[in-house]
């Protein structure tokens, strides 16, 4: 089964909200449940919910439900997408910079 292709502009969008990065940054630690999540964050369960719809739909995120209780975790999609787009970037600036050190270093001619 072919995975779906990763939006990378909704990756960084997702990332672009401070509060969908301190999830993101609490579930590096380990999966935590949507109630775990809310409570430092100071924000409704809905809340986390509406922020985790979108971490999902980009790649980065998957919930699981046991029973009543949501778990989620990190997923490895939007990231490896997220890291594609960097290091596609990252290589043309190193090759444009290696021929700008070129340029720069011929003699010049008087």
């Amino acid at each position: 089964m072919e995975k779906p292709q990763i939006d990378i502009d909704r990756v960084f969008h997702a990332l672009g909200d401070p509060t969908r990065r301190a999830i993101v940054e609490k579930l590096s630690e380990r999966p935590h449940s949507v109630s775990s999540l809310a409570g430092p964050l100071n924000i409704t369960l809905t809340a986390v919910g509406q922020h985790l719809q979108l971490l999902e739909e980009s790649g980065l995120v998957r919930t699981e439900k046991t029973g009543r209780v949501r778990t989620c975790s990190l997923e490895a999609a939007g990231f490896s997408a997220l890291e594609r787009w960097i290091q596609d970037r990252r290589s043309t600036w190193e090759r444009r910079l290696d021929r700008l050190g070129d340029l720069l270093a011929e003699p010049e001619e008087d």
